[in-house]
């Protein structure tokens, strides 16, 4: 079998394709053949030795799969040689064949393709513990997204739609504003690319603060950091809750009198521990989440699908920040 590995410390340039052994079940697991494989952030950390956590190497990153199981460990119950499921592993999906704990994974629910099953766990998992558990999110609520039309993103306009809520999107172009606002936002808020000045940093608070409208921003999902988080913050509502999920744009400085002065809250959502924390509850959320793909109240968004030997250029376009949506390795 082939596997996309990383054998040194680097850039998606350092994977190399590789000819592997096909790995057997233990106790507990089963062999999946893989059919889709989505990239995460993560994927773009995790070879640079820059994520929580550190696989030895060589490995494959990929952390979120979608295929059929192949062999059957021992002590496995509920599932059968064929079946069509998806997991969140943690890193070794780029690889047709991978080994995955019976635990982590969900059966496939029919009609939902591979490409749509491996884009769910992350994004949608990481954004319906966020809104629900850390933002306590309700309807009538006004939500802003930073970083709205990637996958992450446009799973909390998608969620935040679905719960009631009013959305702002915060996006880096207009074309992927018309993104968002296909996905359901309300409004578009464009920021600059750029490095921005003081002024202008005062400035996209006052563009938040007009898209929010006069009582703020209930909810800050802040998926990007660096120099958009400040704002972002000026915008929120008395007793708002500011949500840090990722920070591709940096680590964000904030000052915390803005805390005081809105009474605000700041809380992180960190998905991965959560799961481990909390098994039941993850899978009563994902549950939830078929139910809301099955209404018509989701879909995540597969813009492009790469082959397993270019799954390094799917990894270096998604910290490019240029990928919209969701993007895709394939096996087949």
């Amino acid at each position: 079998m082939k596997a996309l590995r990383s054998h040194e410390t680097g850039g998606p340039e350092t994977l190399t394709l590789d000819e592997v052994e096909v790995p057997a079940p233990g106790k507990g697991e089963v062999l999946v053949d893989v059919k889709a494989c989505a990239i995460n952030f993560p994927d773009t950390l995790i070879i640079r030795d820059l994520y929580q956590f550190k696989p030895e190497r060589p490995f494959a990153p990929g952390g979120e799969i979608a295929g059929v199981i192949e062999a059957i460990g021992e002590g496995v119950e509920g599932y059968s040689v064929g079946d069509k499921v998806m997991a969140g592993i943690g890193n070794g999906g780029l690889a047709e064949k991978v080994i995955v704990q019976a635990g982590r994974m969900f059966p496939i629910p029919d009609g939902i393709a591979f490409e749509k099953a491996a884009s769910l766990l992350m994004t949608y998992g990481t954004t319906i513990h966020g809104l629900k558990d850390r933002g306590h999110i309700k309807e009538g609520d006004t939500v802003l997204v930073l970083g709205a039309a990637g996958g992450v993103g446009l799973s909390a306009v998608e969620l935040a739609k679905a719960f009631g809520a009013r959305v702002v999107a915060a996006v880096s172009s207009e074309e992927k504003g018309e993104v968002a606002r296909k996905a359901g936002a309300d409004e578009v808020v464009i920021y600059p690319k750029g490095e921005m000045d003081k002024d202008a940093s005062k400035e996209l608070a006052n563009a938040f603060k007009a898209a929010c409208g006069p009582e703020g921003a209930n909810i800050v999902y802040d998926i990007v950091g660096g120099q958009y988080s400040e704002p972002a913050l000026r915008s929120i509502a008395w007793e708002g809750k500011f949500l840090v999920v990722g920070f591709p744009a940096g680590i964000a400085k904030m000052p915390l009198n803005l805390t005081l002065l809105k009474s605000c809250d700041i809380a992180g959502v960190f998905w991965g521990a959560f799961t481990a924390r909390e098994p039941v509850k993850f899978r009563q959320q994902v549950e939830e989440l078929f139910q809301l793909m099955k209404d018509g109240k989701i879909d995540p968004l597969v813009s492009e699908t790469f082959p397993l030997e270019r799954g390094g250029e799917a990894i270096a376009k998604l910290e490019s920040r240029k990928a919209v949506g969701k993007l895709v390795v394939t096996m087949d």
